[in-house]
């Protein structure tokens, strides 16, 4: 492949669309652009002159798939400005509803998108009933996505867009029954989930990235909703990871782009097994032995075996915090408007959420500020791209088996333009 002009375009996310042109010539890789093509929605104006109260349902808006991270996310912020803090029962039943979503869109990701490629198919539709590989992990990925589903319905009221859960707790309470059936089915999915894990760690492929930087955030308990942000060169507290972040204008891209400290960074599940496998849930880490030796890893593959371990921390987690979880009555804490800044960071499937909020006096928003993981992936999307370009270029004779490759990259990130499709559609120049 001497000289190529490449468009992967049109790709329908639930995020937007996203595509990728590359121009080689003489065997040397000129161009490559990586570009969300239809990011910019304006919430971050919609928002503007919006209740503080009624902000978060707005902004869980902007996904259909990980809705509830950005509700999380929003209501944090909005406590912080309203100096609310909230009791031990509502922080437990938040950290459930945040462990259904990402039990029901890690599975998605690679269930749904990913696995079909280990077994030469465009689809999971695809998969043979007579095949029993196939026909196991075909009915293996319904049951883990439902499981996800009925954890949040049963603590938020739905999958998605979630109404139970406000600024200052939740307007209704899961009983004990509907979690102890959420409990049986959790641990009865883990031999499922520790299957999916050493599939994943047979068959993903191998991408190195020697000069890439983490950065998550973390706690003792791998919650995913507090704690500090961890990155390569230390930590620091979670309410200056804006003051960190370099915004880079990416002139054929709708979205923004982001540098951390001024170095291409990744977020997401690669990211928090590098910086703190340690902190996973005992039973998990019991579970996985030699596995976990794997990281920390550059492998950027290695994402989709981190979500998968991820899965299993969910339901180790869940079905602890059930265990001995008796439920008490409670109101929402009474909401007192004030003017002030905030800013919310927690990680959604894919990686660093952050909110930076300020509103006025009578509690409305002057200004906001969302940065959403695939925007800060973005560049490191592109420069992925380009690094397997130059090392395998030579290696391919058809155009399509590239495209399969490059199609590999770009889901290995999970970014949320992946949502809605496995594959990206193409034209040629």
């Amino acid at each position: 492949m001497h000289n190529l002009d490449l468009s992967l375009s049109d790709i329908s996310k639930i995020e937007g669309k996203a595509s990728c042109d590359i121009k080689i010539r003489h065997g040397k890789v000129e161009d490559v652009k990586f570009s969300i093509s239809e990011f910019k929605r304006f919430y971050t104006r919609a928002i503007k002159g919006k209740d503080i109260v009624a902000l978060p349902q707005l902004t869980c808006r902007i996904c259909g798939t990980c809705s509830n991270a950005h509700l999380l996310c929003a209501i944090k912020a909005c406590e912080k400005i309203l100096d609310i803090h909230v009791s031990e029962q509502t922080v437990k039943l938040r950290r459930l509803l945040n462990f259904g979503l990402l039990i029901r869109d890690h599975a998605l990701h690679l269930y749904i998108f990913v696995m079909p490629d280990f077994f030469g198919h465009d689809s999971i539709l695809e998969f043979k009933e007579d095949d029993s590989l196939e026909h196991k992990f075909l009915h293996d990925a319904f049951q883990v996505k439902a499981v996800g589903n009925h954890l949040s319905i049963a603590v938020g009221g739905r999958s998605v867009h979630a109404p139970y859960a406000v600024v200052g707790g939740f307007t209704r309470l899961p009983n004990g029954e509907e979690l102890k059936k959420c409990s049986d089915e959790l641990s009865g999915l883990r031999n499922t989930v520790i299957d999916l894990i050493k599939l994943f760690k047979e068959k993903d492929k191998t991408l190195i990235r020697p000069d890439l930087q983490f950065a998550a955030l973390l706690d003792s308990e791998y919650s995913f909703l507090d704690g500090e942000i961890y990155h390569s060169k230390g930590r620091e507290r979670a309410g200056k990871y804006g003051d960190n972040l370099e915004y880079v204008s990416i002139p054929y891209s709708h979205a923004s782009g982001f540098r951390f400290k001024g170095k291409t960074y990744m977020t997401g599940a690669l990211a928090r097994l590098n910086l703190g496998k340690d902190k996973l849930h005992p039973k998990t880490r019991q579970s996985l032995n030699s596995i976990l030796d794997l990281f920390p890893s550059n492998n950027i593959y290695h994402n989709n075996l981190a979500q998968a371990i991820e899965i299993l921390h969910c339901l180790d987690s869940a079905a602890d915090i059930i265990k001995n979880f008796v439920i008490k009555e409670e109101k929402p804490l009474p909401i007192n408007r004030k003017a002030g800044t905030g800013a919310g960071v927690i990680e959604a499937p894919r990686g660093i959420l952050y909110y930076r909020l300020s509103v006025d006096g009578g509690g409305k928003v002057i200004k906001g500020e969302i940065v959403v993981p695939t925007g800060q992936n973005q560049i490191g999307i592109e420069e992925s791209i380009r690094l397997y370009l130059e090392n395998n270029l030579t290696k391919f004779k058809e155009k399509e088996d590239l495209e399969k490759e490059i199609e590999s990259i770009v889901r290995a990130y999970d970014p949320c333009m992946s949502c809605a499709s496995h594959f990206l559609k193409t034209r040629y120049s």
